[in-house]
Order: structure tokens, then C-alpha cells, then sequence
């Protein structure tokens, strides 16, 4: 059995089935839920797995940074902390640029600056919003000034705990300095995280004069587990084409010697396929070296992988270019894995 703990990306076409998957992950023994923010809100969406659950942490993976202020982004994390008696982990990433300024007309600075200055206002806001204390941080940014403002409800937690998406170098070394974890995309293979990933993390968490202790490392993988090596490929192509037709992500697949195979996803969805269906252009190796999948014995192989480099794996099903039955499926079997590997109740 691998050593990494084991968390999960409980999925639902509807809120409820959501909240339904979530309960059974727990039930499970999945130790933290995540949500995602892209066609639903996170925020909204952690609240419902909170109503669901009552001793697993609930996490977003990711809330959009900077498509909200960051006293709004203060505010519902402390509500959903809440609600939660202390359970929500706020995750939080940048998004890129076009979807930040042309889906959400939010202003894009640069990134990394951009961040750093949103999370100290975050918990800036969080240690002082019930004192009464006028607020007033400079920032190329994120500038916060506030007077008058006292917040007549009580906290839970002054501190709740921010983790950082990253994969390229100076969001990660970021997340080193000031995070108290970091969660990767869902296709972050153990070599990728060894060479690429801790490196950039040890440099931040050293140069702000930290411990690796202090910062929980989260890798994700999109996984498929079925009998049928040929099912459980199938159903994980989409995901695996779906990253794969994004030229930023270049670097990562080239790492990896699938570059060549990357340009004929991307001449794929250049010719009018859509991205959500390029799971023909997908080749077995690159669904092999980027997700988990095959039967339980196999998946479980491929999650002691990341032992002694992952403090814990963020399990999802796939959904890209599959129907919910299959999503519904791919989802029941991760779910008794689990159970199976922590001896929790599928």
C-alpha cells in the first residue's frame, strides 16, 4: 500500500449527486474533498460537500484568484470554514490570462506578484476583520484600504490554510515561500514532480526560511480503474487530450518525450475538433506516462509511485470526451479503491 494519503475530486451532473459522491469518498476514507471552479463555483460547490460531510477536510481546487477581490475571497472562506467547524482548506490559482480578462474582465497583472499580494491580503483581512482596525496594504496589485469595517461575527480560525496551484517555476517556488500547500494540474507523473516540481518548491520554502513540513505537497492524477485495460485507457484518453491541446503545457509533455505526439492532439484540435473530444488523437503512451489507470493492482503500483515525493494524491475521475455514465462509473471504482486501500466502506 502506498504511504501518500489519499483525497478526492468527488464528481456530479447534478449538486446533489456532488454531495452524494462526496459522502460515499469519505465514507471511503478519502481524507480531503476538492472542488473545482470552472462550470461551477467552487465556493458554492464546497459548501454543498460541507452539508454532505462531517470529518473530511473540503477544499477548493482551485477558487480563481483574482475574478474575485480578495475581502470577498476572505469572506467566503471564513463562512465556509464556518460552516465546516474548521474543515475548508481554501485553494486558490491564477487561471490564465485570457480567461481572466476576456471570461471574467479581471484585471491580470503579473501573476506571481499577483498572488502573493492577494494571499497577504487574505489573511491580513482574516487576523484583523473583527478588530475594528482600519486595513491599509500598498500593492502594485491588490492595494487594500478599509476604515469603519468591523466584522460582528466570530472567526473559527484566523488561519486558515491556503494552498497554490503551480506548475511553472516562479508560481512554485511562490508556493514554497508563502503556501501552506501546493496541488498540481491533473496530469503531474512522479518523475515530473521529482525533477521539475520540488526542486522550484525546496528553493521557495528555503529561501523564506521554512521546513518542507511546512507545506503539504498535493499532486493530482486523473484516474481510471477498470478490469479492462482497454476501458480504463479509453475512458482517461479525453482528459489526457484535452491538457494535450494547450501549447502552454509544451514544456511538460516534451519533458515527458511525448512532444511529437502533443503536435498531432494539436493539429487535431486545430482542424475543428473540439477540445473535449480528442480522445482518438491520444496515444497509449501518453495516457500511461500522465494518468493512473488500469485494474485495482495496478492503480494502487501506480500510486506508491509517488511515495516520498507527494504528502498526498488528489484522486479525480475522467470526464473529457465520455458520457456521465462512464464518468459515473470510472467515479464508483475509484471510490472502492480507496476504501480497498485505506480499509474504509465503498
Amino acid at each position: 500500500m502506498s504511504d501518500v494519503r489519499l483525497t478526492y475530486a468527488p464528481w456530479g451532473e447534478t449538486l446533489g449527486e456532488l454531495a452524494d459522491a462526496a459522502r460515499r469518498a469519505e465514507a471511503a476514507g478519502a481524507e480531503v474533498l476538492w472542488v473545482p471552479e470552472l462550470h461551477r463555483s467552487a465556493t458554492v460547490s464546497a459548501a454543498a460537500l460541507i452539508a454532505a460531510t462531517s470529518t473530511a477536510r473540503v477544499g477548493t481546487a482551485i477558487t480563481l484568484a483574482f475574478t474575485r477581490s480578495p475581502m470577498v475571497t476572505a469572506l467566503e472562506a471564513l463562512d465556509l470554514d464556518e460552516l465546516s467547524g474548521g474543515r475548508f482548506v481554501l485553494g486558490l490559482g491564477t487561471g490564465v490570462q485570457r480567461l481572466n480578462e476576456e471570461w471574467h474582465n479581471a484585471r491580470w497583472g503579473k501573476p506571481v506578484g499577483h498572488l502573493r499580494e492577494s494571499v497577504r491580503n487574505i489573511r491580513h483581512f482574516w487576523q484583523t476583520c473583527t478588530s475594528g482596525e482600519p486595513i491599509a496594504l500598498e500593492g502594485e496589485w491588490e492595494p487594500m484600504r478599509i476604515r469603519g469595517y468591523e466584522r460582528p461575527y466570530p472567526v473559527v480560525r484566523p488561519a486558515i490554510p491556503v494552498y497554490l496551484a503551480a506548475m511553472g517555476p516562479a508560481m512554485t517556488r511562490l508556493a514554497g515561500q508563502i503556501g501552506d500547500g501546493w496541488i498540481s494540474h491533473e496530469l503531474c507523473s512522479p518523475s515530473y514532480l521529482e525533477k521539475m516540481i520540488l526542486p522550484e518548491l525546496h528553493a521557495g520554502i528555503e529561501a523564506a526560511d521554512r521546513r518542507r513540513e511546512d507545506v503539504e505537497v498535493v499532486v493530482s492524477a486523473c484516474c481510471s480503474v477498470a478490469d479492462d485495460p482497454a476501458t480504463a485507457t479509453r475512458r482517461v484518453a479525453g482528459t489526457v487530450g484535452f491538457y494535450a491541446s494547450v501549447r502552454t503545457y509544451a514544456e511538460f509533455f516534451a519533458f515527458h518525450g511525448l512532444a511529437d505526439q502533443q503536435q498531432r492532439v494539436v493539429d487535431a484540435f486545430r482542424e475543428g475538433r473540439g477540445a473535449d473530444y480528442l480522445a482518438e488523437s491520444v496515444e497509449p503512451a501518453m495516457v500511461d506516462a500522465l494518468t493512473l489507470n488500469g485494474d485495482a493492482a495496478r492503480v494502487a503500483a501506480q500510486l506508491a509511485a509517488y511515495d516520498g515525493l507527494a504528502d498526498a494524491v488528489k484522486l479525480s475521475p475522467p470526464t473529457h470526451g465520455i458520457t456521465p455514465a462512464e464518468t459515473r462509473a470510472a467515479q464508483d471504482a475509484i471510490i472502492t479503491l480507496i476504501a480497498e486501500l485505506t480499509g474504509g466502506t465503498a
